[in-house]
């Protein structure tokens, strides 16, 4: 059985849709007090973003761009949508590693300061990156 390049889309909708909630299930356990639960969500939500990542890019390199067939008012949604999920993902990786660091070293204070803007953007970009992929693949 030979799989298509064309069954990465999918699965990427489904890891991004993953890693929103350990993001969800890591911010719960932190409220709660529980570090080590935290720790295990955020740290699962990396690695699942790394594994969308790498199927993202070998995806694109062998399907290439696809584009959005949507006419209407939805179109000027779509890109808006489109332009801020991309925008923020391109911010989102430096967030990502700096507030890692800091959680590694010990530095909480530091950590739980940074953490306040990479948590939400790290979860609007996990989410619209589903959007995108329903909008585009299942409109």
């Amino acid at each position: 059985m030979t799989l298509s390049y064309h069954a990465l889309a999918p699965l990427d909708a489904a890891l991004n849709g993953l890693a929103g909630l350990l993001l969800v299930a890591g911010f719960a356990a932190i409220r709660r007090g529980r570090v080590r639960l935290h720790r295990l969500c955020m740290l699962s939500a990396l690695g699942v973003s790394l594994a969308f990542l790498v199927s993202y890019l070998v995806y694109h390199y062998h399907v290439g761009d696809v584009r959005f067939a949507g006419q209407g008012w939805i179109r000027p949604v779509y890109f808006a949508i489109l332009i801020s999920h991309t925008t923020l993902a391109a911010a989102l990786a430096p967030l990502v590693a700096l507030t890692l660091v800091r959680a590694l070293r010990g530095r909480f204070r530091a950590h739980r300061r940074l953490a306040r803007w990479t948590w939400p953007v790290w979860v609007y970009v996990s989410l619209t990156g589903v959007v995108v992929y329903l909008l585009v693949y299942r409109l």
